[in-house]
């Protein structure tokens, strides 16, 4: 397991480490006030957050297993939304496509009953320096 710290932004939504699965963490978040939009339903710009966080978790804990120290730079995130999320638990896991020494791509899923029907996915394009 890596050592790294979660973004301020992360504990603002509630989004914790909820376990490492082959030592890539999978990210959680309880439904709440602070991750509703319509009334239970969790507000996209939570959902996003979830996605993207869980793609640098699983990024800072890569650069922590190589000894590397990267400033990193979002260059582009896309988000594509398959469904609602309602009021329940919601969990994320990063996967990284391509690992360079100056940039990172990583694909990102977050489910809630079941990993294999996500409700949303994203693709990131980080810059290290």
């Amino acid at each position: 397991m890596s050592d790294f710290e979660l973004p301020p932004y992360a504990d603002a939504l509630g989004i914790k480490v909820f376990e490492y699965q082959d030592s890539v963490p999978v990210l959680t978040v309880d439904f709440g006030q602070n991750v509703e939009g319509r009334p239970q339903h969790y507000h996209g710009g939570a959902t996003a957050g979830l996605l993207e966080n869980a793609g640098y978790a699983v990024l800072r804990a890569r650069l922590v297993e190589e000894g590397r120290d990267a400033q990193l730079k979002p260059v582009n995130i896309t988000v594509q939304y398959l469904s609602a999320g309602k009021s329940r638990p919601s969990f994320a896991k990063g996967r990284i496509t391509r690992l360079g020494r100056r940039n990172a791509n990583i694909a990102v899923e977050a489910w809630q009953d079941d990993p294999t029907r996500p409700i949303a996915t994203a693709i990131m394009n980080i810059l290290m320096g």
